[in-house]
């Protein structure tokens, strides 16, 4: 691998990162904007149960944890790589 590819990996985790954090934000911004279209409902079980469970924001969290954790890795990588290669 040239010495020039750390540029790549690190790169990479920073778009990760940036991914993962749009995702947990988008996330808690779905579940908030739901549950609060429900409370104006004259029907609030659902609001105050949280039953059925909408797996769909849950999800996007989840994805953007595992998104900054890939970037976390990719920049520790490249920054190995780099000093390695120094």
């Amino acid at each position: 691998m040239p010495w020039f590819d750390w540029y790549i990996l690190v790169a990479l985790g920073g778009f990760f990162i940036l991914i993962g954090i749009l995702g947990i934000l988008w996330g808690h911004h779905e579940e908030t904007t739901y549950y609060d279209g429900i409370a104006n409902r004259p029907d609030v079980r659902e609001f105050l149960d949280h039953l059925p469970w909408r797996p769909e924001p849950h999800a996007i969290v989840v994805g953007g944890r595992i998104c900054i954790a890939v970037g976390i890795f990719l920049l520790l990588f490249g920054g190995g790589y780099w000093l390695v290669k120094r």
